[in-house]
């Protein structure tokens, strides 16, 4: 996806509208300059985001004025003055024990040690923009592994004489390995493998690969209380966002926008 070059926007928007909420007019001005923090695929999608940001800061800093947590010409420190206002307007009820395990026990399968494996691999490598040359080293690959099936024992010397990777010095092995240790395309594939010779090459941006699991070590399920802690950050986080959320939404349905349709509730959350 190629995104918009910040860096070069034009000083001018004549195209982009003025927005004004409840009589206080942001300009187009101040929306563009807005705009650099909001890269996107297109300047209308960037300016969307930039004038909703503006929009949701603007109707915070209307209704702490309202409050009389701020002087009405001075916008204070605003991310003070944001906080003290979700403080007084906003319920954060924290997330109580029973909600921690009942969330524990309908997603233990989140909550395990990582899955550990011990591989080593045949590296044909290839130019990822080069269709010719990746079709001849998978076709290369495959032929391995068809060795490899009826000759398991040449596995090193196969790797020393074939593979484009240092490890081919080690007989292709990778050692251990966990989940974030190799690029996604590679490891995303690699740790749905069982034991043993892998039937088919295994693509990553780098070519094909020759894959052997050696040894595999599932996660384990953790207690309860080893992950109390971290279920409890979550929850309470979780019910940060959609209170606030939902109390951005109710600003914005008793306000007067013109200038921007505004989008979802996840759009909304104050950045």
């Amino acid at each position: 996806m190629q995104m918009i070059e910040t860096t070069s926007l034009p000083t001018e928007a004549p195209d982009f509208d003025d927005v004004i909420v409840n009589g206080k007019t942001i300009e187009a001005t101040t929306i563009l300059q807005e705009m650099q923090y909001y890269p996107a695929e297109t300047m209308e999608d960037s300016r969307q985001q930039a004038a909703q940001s503006l929009v949701v800061r603007e109707l915070l800093l209307q209704r702490a004025k309202e409050l009389n947590l701020v002087p009405d010409d001075s916008d204070a420190d605003y991310e003070q003055l944001i906080s003290t206002l979700l403080e007084q307007e906003v319920d954060l009820s924290t997330a109580d024990p029973e909600t921690c395990e009942r969330y524990f026990e309908a997603n233990m399968e989140r909550f395990k040690t990582p899955v550990l494996i011990a591989a080593s691999h045949i590296l044909l490598g290839a130019d990822p923009n080069d269709l010719e040359e990746r079709a001849a080293r998978q076709a290369e690959a495959e032929s391995l592994i068809s060795t490899l099936q009826d000759n398991p024992d040449r596995f090193a010397a196969l790797a020393q004489l074939n593979s484009d990777c240092p490890s081919k010095e080690v007989g292709g092995q990778m050692g251990q390995l966990d989940k974030g240790q190799t690029v996604p395309e590679f490891e995303r594939q690699v740790f749905n493998l069982d034991v043993g010779l892998a039937e088919r090459p295994v693509e990553s941006r780098y070519g094909f690969h020759v894959v052997r699991i050696d040894q595999r070590v599932e996660g384990e399920q953790l207690p309860y209380e080893a992950v109390e802690d971290r279920i409890r950050m979550y929850l309470q986080e979780r019910n940060y966002r959609r209170a606030v959320n939902q109390y951005i939404q109710l600003l914005a349905g008793d306000a007067e926008i013109a200038g921007i349709e505004l989008l979802g509730a996840d759009a909304l959350l104050v950045q």
